[in-house]
């Protein structure tokens, strides 16, 4: 009888730990400032087009995620203990690559408005034989290699996102041609290539473009980081994409959802962040990204 009763209280505490557990998380209301903010940007995003063949949406017909949804998802947030975004490059990179990289530390920093740190390169020699491969005329590194086999057993100090780039292509598994990145979400661990970012060479040509390309895949891979889901809300950086083509066909800003939710996420200054972007993309020659910032300081104004 006594087992028995042991038995019934077990069963009687899992069951209010489940029901603890389903709780849905309130949703804190939002300041007037906030809720101003917020609204007034709205007026700046820009309808997607209907996704036509070849596009991200054209053969994923993905829901999206709502504010309510990300809010009570489980996501990481910045502490005391992990709140440092880091960058791995991985290969030997030439003047301009690792100008391109000190300007993309200078850009998380200012996008998330948390410390970035750039590490020290390592060499392309960490990856075996084994995971190499020659594709036509340009050799491919395993993804999958770099992120489980590298990058997950780098525990830098307060690290709360750690991004490998690589200045070689990148293959996800042998039937497949490339992959432009790969990350676990989870492990809050990801890598990408610059090699397709750069129209074959990276030069002072083509810089302020590849540049522009190489932010808004590290905003938005990092953005997954934290939890947001692609975005089908409006024209925005969160915007999933199929090709080269269709990333310059993405918005480098935040749509008003999704900066509402990394807001909730991250307690930055809005304003501060937006004029602290524009800023940048001003002083780096990056006049359509700057003209975005821009729009959006007018009309909180």
């Amino acid at each position: 009888m006594k087992k028995i009763a042991i038995l019934i209280f077990i069963i009687f505490c899992s069951c209010n730990k489940e029901k603890a557990k389903e709780t849905p998380r309130k949703i804190p209301k939002e300041t007037p400032a906030e809720a101003s903010y917020f609204k007034k940007i709205k007026s700046n995003d820009v309808k997607l087009p209907t996704p036509v063949y070849g596009d991200w949406l054209h053969s994923r017909k993905e829901k999206g995620q709502t504010f309510e949804q990300y809010f009570r998802s489980n996501h990481i947030v910045p502490t005391k203990e992990a709140n440092i975004i880091y960058i791995r490059p991985i290969g030997n990179f030439t003047s301009l690559q690792k100008k391109q990289i000190q300007l993309t530390n200078e850009y998380l920093e200012i996008y998330f408005q948390l410390k970035t740190k750039t590490l020290e390169p390592i060499s392309n020699d960490v990856v075996p034989n084994s995971s190499r491969r020659m594709m036509s005329d340009h050799e491919q590194l395993l993804a999958g290699y770099l992120l489980n086999d590298v990058l997950k057993e780098e525990e830098p100090v307060n690290r709360i996102a750690l991004m490998g780039l690589s200045e070689l292509d990148l293959y996800p598994k042998p039937e497949w041609n490339y992959v432009f990145g790969l990350a676990s979400y989870r492990d809050k661990v990801g890598v990408s290539s610059i090699y397709r970012l750069q129209d074959g060479k990276l030069t002072a040509e083509n810089f302020n473009l590849c540049l522009s390309r190489l932010l808004k895949i590290s905003s938005h891979e990092i953005g997954h980081m934290f939890g947001l889901h692609h975005c089908t809300n409006a024209n925005c950086v969160m915007n999933g994409t199929n090709s080269m083509d269709e990333t310059d066909r993405h918005s480098i800003r935040l749509c008003s959802v999704c900066q509402r939710k990394l807001n909730s996420c991250i307690p930055y200054d809005n304003k501060k962040r937006l004029t602290d972007l524009e800023k940048y993309f001003k002083k780096n020659g990056l006049s359509d990204e700057s003209e975005l910032m821009k729009k959006d300081i007018t009309v909180i104004q």
